[in-house]
């Protein structure tokens, strides 16, 4: 049964929604006066029910349910989230455009190597020496379809500013240390890691003969497009990794001549490791970049072949996702393909040392023959030279040699101070005699061969016809020496 109150109430909603709803009014609902008074405030963050509204029509009345409380993230988070959100933001862009500066160690690599041959000189090859001409020679002949290019002491400033400057990878540090180094195998080693990055194809040193095509570097059983890069092996002697000396430089790829893809991450990396590399020894010695001292070890293992070798095995290591070690290059009998980076046998690129088990130049498995006659580099970048016994890399890697040489300087350190000094002037004074003896040889034989006589032998210092004739009578006089 309807009260009077309540009929009331009906009556006077009704007329309500009519009155709002032609001048667009707000409505109060009389079915909440039992939980609203004119004394009352709603707060701020108090919300009608969602499904509630003013202009709804009359219904039955509904039980106020109070807001129920908001839980947050404490005010420390909050704050900490958009530059979160920015860094995540930051990340993602750059190794974005990472991935479009260098290309990825397998992505979009190019299916073929760069039909281009490399070198550098102190001149452009119009003023080669002829036995400089002969050897470069080699590689025009045996690869007439590639295009051969020299970087001299005059262009190479101009090929670094363009490709490294502004207009270039914009990277001012690797210009200002190339341009501030006075140490030419230093530059000349920094310089074809840099070639080799940006344009790719086969570097060759100028004393390095070609002896048979570069389409011969790589291997039949393998695809040029699975291999990034060619090495060979140089120095293979593990069994010195311990000693003082030779450890550094007992395993090593070859890097008078190696043939690479452009854009390769190993490339960049050994150029920003001898930028690093060299201002750590600037620091050191306390002296610019232009008047740093480095010896024969530091050379090979900053920037030559052990660097090389550190560059490349950390980067197979990077490819494959695997440890990689010399083990897999120690007597090497066929080639092998390890992570994009094809490695070739000693024969290949280091035949005929005498050492490594490096063969001869006869094989078919000898690709160049390197001549040697431009690496005078180690008379500014001297070996460890002992006082007495002299440098222990005589030995070619020859272990009874080696042993013998690690015997006599321990002995020798064992000897008081004064005992060495006397060692010492009696070996100074026995090589200062023995080089004016070669000194008057020398001049002895080319007054001879000026006068038209014959060449004395260097032995006996007899012309060549009596230094014959005095070794057969010796001989005939004592027959146990004659060979058999």
């Amino acid at each position: 049964m309807i009260t009077c109150q309540q009929a009331c109430i009906a009556h006077t909603s009704n007329l309500q929604h009519r009155i709002a709803m032609q001048f667009k009014l707000p409505v109060f609902n009389l079915t909440r006066a039992r939980s609203w008074s004119p004394n009352r405030i709603m707060a701020n963050d108090e919300k009608l029910p969602e499904k509630e509204s003013f202009l709804e029509k009359p219904t039955t009345p509904k039980k106020y349910m109070p807001p129920m409380p908001q839980i947050g993230m404490p005010k420390q988070i909050q704050r900490i989230i958009p530059g979160l959100i920015a860094i995540c933001l930051f990340l993602v862009f750059i190794s974005g455009t990472a991935k479009k500066a260098v290309p990825g160690l397998f992505e979009n690599r190019p299916k073929h190597f760069p039909r281009k041959i490399w070198q550098t000189w102190k001149v452009d090859p119009l003023k080669f020496e002829e036995r400089d001409h002969n050897v470069a020679q080699s590689w025009i002949a045996k690869n007439p379809d590639y295009r051969y290019e020299v970087l001299t002491d005059q262009n190479d400033m101009a090929y670094v500013e363009t490709h490294f400057g502004p207009d270039g990878l914009n990277r001012p540090d690797i210009v200002y240390v190339y341009r501030e180094l006075t140490a030419r195998i230093i530059k000349a080693d920094l310089l074809r890691y840099m070639i080799m990055y940006i344009e790719g194809g086969v570097y060759t040193d100028i004393d390095v003969e070609a002896l048979r095509g570069i389409n011969q570097f790589i291997p039949p059983r393998w695809k040029e497009k699975d291999v990034d890069m060619v090495v060979g092996v140089e120095i293979d002697q593990p069994e010195f990794a311990m000693h003082p000396v030779l450890g550094t430089k007992c395993k090593s790829f070859c890097q008078w001549t190696f043939m690479c893809k452009p854009r390769l991450p190993v490339m960049m990396k050994l150029v920003e490791n001898i930028i690093v590399w060299l201002r750590g020894v600037a620091m050191q010695q306390g002296v610019p970049i232009s008047q740093v001292k480095l010896d024969f070890d530091q050379v090979i293992s900053g920037t030559g072949p052990s660097a090389f070798t550190n560059a490349i095995l950390e980067d197979i290591k990077t490819r494959t996702g695997r440890e990689v070690t010399w083990d897999e290059f120690h007597d090497l009998g066929e080639s092998v393909l390890v992570g994009g980076v094809l490695v070739l046998t000693v024969e290949a690129f280091a035949a005929g040392q005498g050492h490594s088990d490096s063969g001869t130049h006869d094989t078919k498995q000898a690709l160049v023959k390197h001549h040697y006659h431009a690496s005078g580099w180690p008379t500014t970048h001297p070996r460890f030279n002992h006082p007495i016994f002299g440098e222990v890399e005589k030995c070619n890697w020859n272990a009874e040699c080696v042993r013998k040489w690690d015997e006599d300087t321990a002995a020798f350190e064992k000897l008081t101070p004064e005992e060495k000094i006397r060692q010492v002037a009696l070996k100074e004074a026995e090589d200062k005699r023995k080089l004016e003896e070669e000194e008057k040889n020398k001049a002895e034989d080319e007054d001879r061969k000026a006068k038209g006589l014959p060449p004395l032998d260097p032995e006996t210092r007899r012309p060549i016809g009596e230094a014959d004739a005095a070794k057969a009578l010796k001989d005939k006089a004592n027959p146990e020496l004659r060979p058999r």
